[in-house]
């Protein structure tokens, strides 16, 4: 069976609307990566230094990240010399399972839930990422399957970031636990804790300032909100989501490494995957760090917000030679 009937049928239980979600959200990284690597091994009669090199430079360009390129070409190397490979064309196969291979690591990629009472996910990362919106959108969804959300404005430097996150819970229907500008935001988690128990809320999901992952007192901040968590609820947060944006590529594998060490993220967020060609970052991210993709969006809707799937997000990226191969079966 071929590697990309294989594909097809590991996600065939997945929904279909899914799926175009997909496939649309990656519509600019499949023209910046997928097709340029096609484009390369149709013009190219022969395997040597100048293929490889030509190579390197498309998947460093689509933020594949230097690292994993440069395992990922030694890997091609090593099929090319064992299976005695000539024609370009033969690699494109080894090529999109050796992408797959990096992308399906054994991590859990699933939201996890409290199963005894509320659950509290706390949300980080730098200025302009999206957290608000990615916060917004996911009490939306929990509101939807029936559960009672509650939000906590956690970034009390800016006013606008307070009157932002109420907006969100204007239209995801929810309630926002606020105090001024400037005040401390541990006491914002401690009144949302309170006020969660008291309401019987399933889901409590608290807004951060975005701060750089060099500021130390930030990060001291941060440590602080995390104790009071933690203090009224021992075994909160539950997630603790680091948001980053797919735009800026390869800085975002450095923010998800930063944040990562000092703030014990448990899962991504990648916002505006959708915006940019350059969503190798998302196989930068899986085979260099250990911290799963658990969300990303796709759209600017509030339903655009999707669990990651790496079936979905190879599918998606492979849509072009899949659709090829069913054309060439039939």
């Amino acid at each position: 069976m071929s590697f990309f009937k294989r594909l097809r049928e590991s996600i065939s239980a997945t929904a279909e609307s899914v799926t175009n979600k997909f496939k649309d959200g990656l519509s600019k990284t499949r023209s910046a990566f997928v097709e340029k690597v096609e484009e390369l091994i149709l013009r190219r009669k022969k395997i040597d230094e100048d293929f490889y090199e030509e190579l390197e430079e498309i998947l460093i360009g689509a933020d594949v990240g230097v690292n994993t390129v440069l395992e990922l070409i030694e890997q091609l190397r090593t099929e090319v010399r064992k299976r005695k490979i000539e024609n370009p064309a033969d690699l494109q196969p080894i090529l999109s399972e050796k992408l797959v291979g990096m992308m399906q690591g054994g991590e859990d990629n699933r939201l996890h839930m409290n199963e005894n009472g509320l659950t509290v996910y706390l949300f980080v990362g730098v200025n302009g990422v999206g957290k608000t919106t990615a916060i917004g959108k996911l009490a939306h969804r929990f509101k939807s399957q029936g559960k009672k959300v509650l939000l906590a404005a956690g970034d009390t430097f800016r006013a606008a970031a307070i009157d932002q996150l109420e907006v969100w819970g204007q239209r995801a229907g929810v309630d926002v636990i606020k105090q001024s500008e400037g005040s401390d935001p541990a006491a914002v988690m401690f009144d949302a804790i309170q006020a969660a128990k008291m309401r019987g809320v399933d889901v409590l999901l608290c807004d951060t300032a975005g701060r750089l992952q060099n500021k130390t007192n930030l990060m001291d901040e941060l440590n602080k909100i995390y104790r009071v968590i933690r203090r009224e609820i021992p075994d909160a947060p539950h997630e603790t989501l680091l948001v980053i944006d797919a735009t800026t590529g390869q800085n975002a594998l450095n923010q998800a490494k930063l944040f990562g060490e000092k703030t014990g993220v448990t899962g991504l967020v990648l916002s505006k995957l959708d915006s940019t060609a350059k969503g190798g970052i998302v196989i930068a991210i899986r085979n260099e760090l250990n911290i799963p993709v658990k969300l990303v969006g796709l759209g600017e809707k509030i339903d655009d917000l999707e669990d990651f799937d790496s079936n979905q997000f190879v599918h998606a990226l492979f849509a072009g030679l899949i659709q090829k191969e069913e054309a060439d079966e039939a």
